[in-house]
């Protein structure tokens, strides 16, 4: 994967020698004459180095620097000053505002190429180990969150449907054993037997749909969405608005089932505890995020306490950072709640943007 460099200095000789000397290296190259310019592109383009000019009118090289350092997300990017001073003062005061190294001008070709492959090859290790990293963890909360989940099921199977069949299964021998039973009595059995037989069936169905929710499969994500929203206004009163984009067919199939479960989830909440006579759904597909956000016109958070931390949040917001996502809950500005989970597009996908 090629490099960025981000090349600042308002001399236009200069870029052009540094452009030269590093556009056969095969990095992608941009180009700032002035400070101000560099703030922009540094945070449009999240460069993997800097060549940074020391002396430049307005804003010099060290103030840009510092800048850079105070910026979100840029504090880690290579910055190579270039810098006719050669005193100890300057170097110094380059260090301070966050410079990695210095290249003195006029500048020896070979030691600049040499200087810039160090640092990019460092740095994109760098970032493959943090991605390496994350990816580490991600795969440990996928772990643990799947084993929670056999926990779950095996209590279920253990406790509720293990206790059912058992005693199905004693009423089946007492039967066995006794064929002489009056028939009035027989009959009251056999409707006992068809009734528990009935709630196990009820209960595997339940554990199924759990696992992965049926209208996922028939209906697709968007019309699932939209008929769960329909049930739960039918049930709780509360009616709901929902705008969904198109093209999140598109999306994998383990986005399918966390954008659902949030959804159950929070209008659950809505219903239990927001007090609420409506609420709004939207699910959009953005630059490079899928963001469900379901809002209310309720109680809203009480004073001070900005995220809950029950039960149903926290398993919103295991189930959203799987996928490298996150979980918003506040309060609106005219009161209620507002529940947002974002989740990362994968790269180079299209998605169709159009509403319905």
């Amino acid at each position: 994967m090629k490099s960025t460099i981000l090349i600042v200095d308002d001399n236009a000789a200069s870029r052009d020698t540094l452009e030269s000397a590093l556009i056969e290296q095969g990095y992608h190259l941009h180009m700032a004459e002035n400070g101000q310019q560099a703030l922009i592109q540094a945070e449009e383009l999240h460069p993997d180095l800097i060549l940074l000019d020391v002396m430049m009118p307005g804003m010099d090289g060290f103030e840009v620097c510092r800048r850079i350092r105070a910026t979100n997300g840029l504090e880690e990017v290579p910055i190579i000053m270039i810098t006719a001073l050669d005193d100890n003062a300057s170097r110094l005061e380059g260090i301070e505002s966050g410079a990695d190294d210095f290249i003195s001008k006029p500048f020896d070709l070979q030691e600049l190429r040499a200087r810039v492959r160090t640092i990019t090859r460092l740095n994109r290790y760098h970032t493959l180990l943090e991605q390496r990293e994350s990816l580490r963890d991600m795969a440990q909360r996928l772990v643990s969150a799947e084993e929670e989940e056999r926990m779950r099921i095996s209590r279920e199977l253990h406790d509720e449907l293990g206790q059912l069949l058992a005693a199905e299964l004693m009423d089946i021998r007492n039967l066995q054993s006794d064929l002489t039973i009056p028939e009035v009595d027989l009959f009251e059995r056999l409707e006992k037997l068809h009734n528990q037989t009935y709630e196990v069936m009820i209960k595997i169905r339940r554990l199924a749909h759990d696992l992965r929710p049926p209208l996922l499969s028939a209906l697709g994500l968007k019309m699932a969405l939209q008929s769960h929203c329909s049930k739960f206004a039918s049930h709780s009163h509360i009616p709901v608005s929902i705008e969904i984009d198109d093209g999140v067919e598109e999306l994998p199939d383990m986005y399918h089932i966390i954008l659902y479960r949030v959804l159950q989830e929070a209008l659950t909440n809505i219903a239990k505890h927001a007090n609420a006579s409506r609420a709004w759904v939207e699910l959009s597909l953005e630059d490079d995020h899928a963001i469900l956000t379901v809002q209310d016109n309720g109680r809203g958070l009480p004073d001070g306490k900005e995220k809950p931390n029950g039960i149903g949040v926290v398993g919103m917001t295991e189930r959203v950072a799987l996928v490298g996502g996150n979980l918003d809950l506040r309060s609106g500005k005219n009161g209620g709640t507002i529940l947002s989970a974002s989740l990362p597009l994968k790269l180079g996908t299209s998605y169709n943007r159009e509403k319905s």
